[in-house]
């Protein structure tokens, strides 16, 4: 039974992506009004050295590359509950977590001959954290993500939770098309990958983390992750088990919060493997294009994309989401409880 839990998990794990069906998803108005900018941090133009600064960076955070990136606003926090409902309350959007899973989109991007699983599995859900009582495999996700019917943005742990009392807390369970359903309707857009690592260097290019080089044992007040032994044992000395309100942690360089920690962030990038290698030996490169490929060998019918910064999720054990090169990356309509955005605005 247990076998057939974790085999029903991973397929929902590698392949919510493209699966929830989209008829019933009203198409949201592109905003025409001007996204106000005064709200939102100015990040200048300049070039540095993009991927892996330390010897933890994985082998698609090389080589370094330079890259000019030019001047853009960004929002100085990850877009909150209050900010979504709005755009919710404005456009009646529904979240890809809040739609039935389509078996026959499902299919396309798992193994050949897979059986379909139980109609139940399929209704309408998201994936939360399910913590262990013990010393599990990392490398085995399954074990502490659950797939939950009625897990969504306004109900984080499943239909009996509510976002009541957390409505300056970053907004979850968003898949990519869900964050860019909302930045094009307040007229702005997830920033590009280059940007996103610019951004989260604030301005030190030589920072190891968005809050400099302090160590992480030493660093539980810069930002919201797991102390303590993942998944079983959380320490809790940032003071949150899950999400913390925005803003709980001081900012980086430039102004901008949470760019390590609190919840991963969507970017505009497809995931590309080689996109490093794309790069290398080219000079600098000028605001460097999103690949027009997924390329990922690990799951080659994903359509993955890009995430940065971090979750509370994240531990040195397995993870350290929170270097501000580190690379991770998740199928583009797929939906978790550590994961949500924010937007950026060109300055020109």
């Amino acid at each position: 039974m247990r076998l057939l839990k974790n085999s029903l998990l991973a397929l929902l794990i590698a392949a919510s992506s493209s699966c929830q069906n989209k008829a019933t998803t009203p198409t949201p108005t592109t905003s025409t009004t001007i996204a106000d900018t005064s709200t939102m941090v100015f990040i200048p133009s300049g070039v540095y050295t993009m991927g892996g600064r330390s010897n933890q960076a994985d082998f698609d955070e090389f080589p370094r590359h330079e890259v000019r990136v030019s001047a853009f606003y960004m929002d100085p926090t990850e877009v909150t509950n209050r900010e979504f409902k709005t755009f919710v309350d404005a456009t009646a959007y529904i979240t890809t977590a809040e739609k039935d899973i389509d078996w026959e989109e499902m299919k396309k991007t798992v193994p050949k001959g897979t059986p379909k699983p139980d109609p139940s599995v399929l209704k309408a859900g998201s994936l939360t954290f399910a913590p262990t009582d013990h010393p599990v495999d990392l490398r085995d996700y399954s074990q502490w993500w659950e797939w939950t019917h009625g897990a969504n943005w306004k109900h984080p742990e499943g239909p009996d939770s509510t976002i009541e009392d957390r409505m300056d807390h970053p907004v979850v369970h968003i898949s990519w098309d869900d964050a860019n359903a909302y930045a094009s309707w307040a007229g702005k857009r997830l920033p590009t990958e280059a940007e996103w690592e610019w951004a989260a260097s604030g301005p030190n290019t030589d920072n190891k983390y968005p809050w400099g080089n302090t160590p992480i044992e030493e660093a539980t007040d810069k930002a919201n992750f797991w102390q303590g032994i993942f998944p079983y044992k959380n320490e809790l000395l940032d003071g949150y088990y899950t999400t913390a309100p925005v803003k709980t942690y001081p900012a980086n360089g430039y102004g901008l919060y949470d760019m390590a920690g609190n919840v991963w962030e969507w970017v505009q990038d497809r995931y590309d493997i080689d996109s490093y290698k794309n790069f290398a030996d080219k000079g600098v490169v000028e605001d460097p294009e999103c690949t027009t490929t997924y390329n990922d060998p690990r799951e080659p019918n994903s359509p993955n994309h890009v995430i940065r910064g971090g979750s509370f999720l994240c531990n040195e054990s397995y993870c350290s989401g929170y270097r501000v090169s580190r690379r991770m990356r998740s199928s583009k309509d797929s939906s978790f409880a550590h994961t949500g955005f924010r937007c950026v605005v060109d300055a020109d």
